[in-house]
């Protein structure tokens, strides 16, 4: 046995770690174990991916199986990273619709939790989707295409269902976006969200807590034949390298030992990173480099709940006697019929907590979960919550037909944990 840790750190298992590099490996070794679990990057948040079974890294498994240039589709290995992908999907002159804002983690566990981008008429990734390789408890190696009565229950199945060993994505053509980034007060921001959310491609917005401070990022495409115009190198270094990660990191530990100035050191931190335009490939655009280490938890709601959410969020924190160091991120995206989509059936505002890993986030979490589930949100399956299947059942209409193919694949909790157990029952 060896000792699993997540990224966040939040999280840690005793399994027997086995890489596969095939289907037919991934057969074979759900066939003859107990219980068994995927994991790529370990980005989740959540013990989602967690077992002291059989837990497969399935890094190996990062070819590309097919392309058709037909069609712009794409058939991956499910181990693949997102940051290979964007990589593999460039050189044959496509993208992905839409994208987070980082890519280590891989494309069956980014998919799989149900993870998305910003953009008020785009979808999650799942949404790409087409159809995917499954292995189930049986041993069986199931191929669900859109014309599968699973296919809408599969595209984000939460590890429930089995083990996904490849993906078939509909890309788009290469593009590329035109990044605008700049400050503006969290008043006017709010005033004006469903305007921006509306008028641009891609929208999001950083408050700094404690201040009226925030960050906003319009990503929009521009003409074909439009020049790339990325950022200058050394502009890079010093906002997404230095002050972003390397800077970002001491201010995180000086908030651990002097919580007291965390207002001081939010609105310091809301005004080091200026306003700035480039232009660049979708991907780079869209992902950032990551690297001071935390956890997060973050909530889908109704879209026309995000002003009140957010007032209650502000209310909260100017209460308690909680400091809050990381930004809150607000972002937003359509609503799709993938049953256990967070965007099933309804557009959302997302609002995305963050706490430093050295800080306990018991509380600052459980207080706006209250506020969250109070507008019926819906958790990211791979961020931190602590809601169970009662809960879920109410605010996602197709929970109990999810259930009822779980239980028709895996009567037995081969791919069960104590997570899913908790929020699928």
């Amino acid at each position: 046995m060896s000792t699993w840790q997540n990224w966040g750190g939040n999280v840690t298992a005793n399994p027997t770690i086995l890489r596969p590099t095939s289907a037919e490996e991934v057969q074979a070794l759900v066939t003859n174990s107990q219980h068994i679990k995927a994991v790529g990057a370990g980005h989740s948040f959540t013990s989602i991916a967690a077992t002291d079974g059989v837990l497969l890294k399935l890094t190996s498994m990062n070819a590309v199986v097919e392309h058709d240039a037909a069609t712009n589709r794409v058939r991956v290995q499910a181990g693949m990273s997102l940051n290979q992908l964007n990589r593999e999907l460039l050189a044959r002159g496509l993208a992905m619709p839409n994208l987070g804002d980082v890519d280590p983690q891989s494309v069956a566990g980014a998919t799989s939790t149900g993870t998305h981008g910003t953009g008020a008429k785009l979808r999650g990734i799942a949404d790409a989707i087409v159809a995917l390789q499954l292995v189930t408890a049986a041993g069986d190696i199931l191929e669900i295409d859109e014309n599968h009565p699973w296919f809408n229950a599969a595209r984000v199945g939460l590890g429930a269902l089995g083990i996904v060993t490849e993906i078939t994505l509909q890309c788009v053509p290469a593009y590329l976006l035109h990044a605008n980034e700049r400050p503006m007060p969290l008043p006017e921001v709010l005033a004006n969200m469903d305007s921006l959310a509306d008028s641009n491609d891609h929208f999001e917005f950083f408050w700094f807590p404690h201040t009226e401070k925030a960050l906003i990022k319009e990503n929009n495409r521009v003409p074909e034949g439009t020049p790339r115009n990325p950022l200058p190198t050394w502009r890079y270094r010093l906002d997404d390298e230095f002050l972003s990660n390397t800077l970002y990191e001491r201010i995180q530990r000086l908030s651990v030992r002097a919580p007291k100035a965390v207002p001081t050191i939010n609105k310091i931190s809301g005004s080091l990173l200026g306003a700035r335009q480039y232009t660049d490939h979708s991907h780079e655009v869209f992902i950032s480099p990551r690297r001071v280490r935390f956890c997060e938890a973050e909530f889908a709601l109704p879209r026309e709940a995000a002003r009140e959410a957010i007032g209650e969020l502000q209310k909260w924190i100017a209460r308690t006697d909680e400091r809050i160091s990381f930004p809150i991120e607000v972002r937003f995206a359509a609503s799709d019929d993938i049953w256990m989509s967070t965007g099933y059936q309804r557009d959302n505002v997302y609002i995305a907590l963050h706490q430093y890993q050295r800080k306990d986030f018991a509380k600052y979490f459980a207080a706006t979960q209250d506020i969250f589930t109070a507008h019926e949100g819906r958790p990211h399956w791979g961020k931190m919550h602590s809601l169970g299947a009662e809960y879920f059942e109410s605010v996602y209409p197709k929970f109990n037909e999810f259930v009822a193919i779980r239980n028709e694949l895996d009567p037995e909790r081969r791919f069960s944990n104590e997570y899913l157990d908790r929020v699928l029952g």
